[in-house]
């Protein structure tokens, strides 16, 4: 059984319905642009996965129940097919959403992630500061950001690391993700989330962001493997959030047919 998983509706009443699956620590707030954008051609919903935004806290966190919590959304409310987009962590969900319950997805958008494991990726540094950070210490998010900066170089990601700080009722600093939940899943998450037979046969794009090093073209013929339908666009301006960097670009490719 999956929990019962928080969205946010962004419009588009009487149309189709999108779903929007944000990455790791991200949440539903990461594609409140982007989605409304969309709602000229859908009713678009962004769903913010378990242990994550205003989602219940579970200690089970891997690709499977993420899927099944998608799933378990979509049935709660009769809808019978849904376009995905899911965006790294969340593509990965949706990628696998797609071979296994094919018959709830319309067509599978997947953002700059393709099927493979991303052991590479420096989410330990990240993963770190925030483990380390007291929170009984700090006055503001800024203070936050700034104690980061051992450990998390970037400026954008310091700042996109404190989007997951608000205050409880008591106004103390709390996490809004589940850290210790995703600080142990986090090797499971950097894993592939298909098999070797995982296959998705109906309509597919995937937009990669040309400054990213997420999608390679050595990744092409793996994606086709899975998904023989694929139209594989890159985004040159872009880095890793291409729904955010290169909006009107990206917009217009999950627009096309």
């Amino acid at each position: 059984m999956g929990v019962t998983i928080h969205h946010v509706d962004l419009g588009g009443q009487g149309n189709p319905p999108l779903l929007l699956l944000h990455g790791l620590l991200g949440s539903s707030r990461n594609w409140q642009t982007a989605g409304k954008d969309l709602t000229l051609d859908w009713q678009v919903m962004a769903l913010d996965a378990r242990n994550h935004g205003r989602s219940p806290h579970d200690a089970a966190m891997n690709y499977e129940v993420l899927a099944d919590d998608v799933a378990a959304w979509m049935q709660a409310r009769g809808m019978g097919r849904a376009t995905l987009v899911g965006h790294s962590m969340g593509g990965k969900t949706a990628m696998l959403l797609a071979c296994r319950r094919p018959e709830l997805v319309e067509r599978l958008v997947v953002v700059d992630i393709a099927p493979k494991d991303y052991f590479w990726v420096a989410h330990r540094g990240e993963f770190a500061a925030m483990n380390e950070l007291d929170l009984s210490s700090i006055q503001s998010r800024g203070e936050a950001e700034m104690r980061f900066e051992a450990r998390v170089p970037n400026l954008g990601m310091r700042k996109f690391l404190t989007t997951n700080l608000d205050r409880d009722e008591a106004g103390r600093w709390k996490w809004t993700v589940n850290l210790p939940v995703l600080t142990e899943a986090l090797p499971g998450l950097e894993r592939n989330s298909l098999g070797a037979g995982d296959r998705y046969e109906g309509p597919t794009l995937f937009i990669a962001g040309g400054k990213s090093q997420y999608v390679q073209p050595g990744d092409h013929e793996t994606i086709r493997r899975h998904f023989p339908s694929a139209r594989i666009e890159v985004i040159p301006e872009s880095g890793h959030n291409p729904h955010m960097e290169a909006r009107e670009r990206f917009v217009a490719l999950v627009r096309s047919p």
